[in-house]
């Protein structure tokens, strides 16, 4: 058997989809895409591109402290925008939240569910114990 370990978002009240929100496996988190959303219905809470990727950021910071690490463990992000139109907030709010050595980074156009702008997963590395 694969010793893998759930992380889940410690505020999440909803069921939607049939995964993780985080998998740590073999001292590797991997983070599935998170969006601007209300944690306790699911309902994307659609605002300005710079809102909601700070909102995105602040669910994707949360599973990284559940998991014990933080932002700065972060290796590599992959973000989604409902359209390129919104790249320059985006950007600009991403590069608030990771400073220094930011993360490897792909950014693309896609549709994305529930009326939000944003979507991001990442993958981080854990300290070695």
């Amino acid at each position: 058997m694969i010793d893998k370990k759930e992380i889940k978002h410690p505020e999440k009240k909803f069921t939607y989809g049939l995964f993780s929100a985080g998998v740590e496996i073999d001292g590797w988190l991997y983070v599935s895409g998170q969006g601007p959303l209300d944690m306790k219905t699911g309902v994307g809470l659609v605002s300005t591109i710079e809102e909601e990727t700070a909102l995105t950021l602040k669910n994707l910071e949360l599973i990284l402290k559940n998991a014990g690490i933080d932002r700065h463990h972060v290796v590599r992000c992959t973000c989604y925008l409902s359209d390129m139109k919104y790249f320059e907030g985006f950007n600009n709010t991403y590069g608030e939240f990771f400073t220094g050595i930011r993360p490897a980074r792909t950014t693309v156009q896609a549709g994305l569910m529930k009326g939000i702008k944003v979507e991001i997963d990442a993958i981080a590395r854990m300290p070695k114990s």
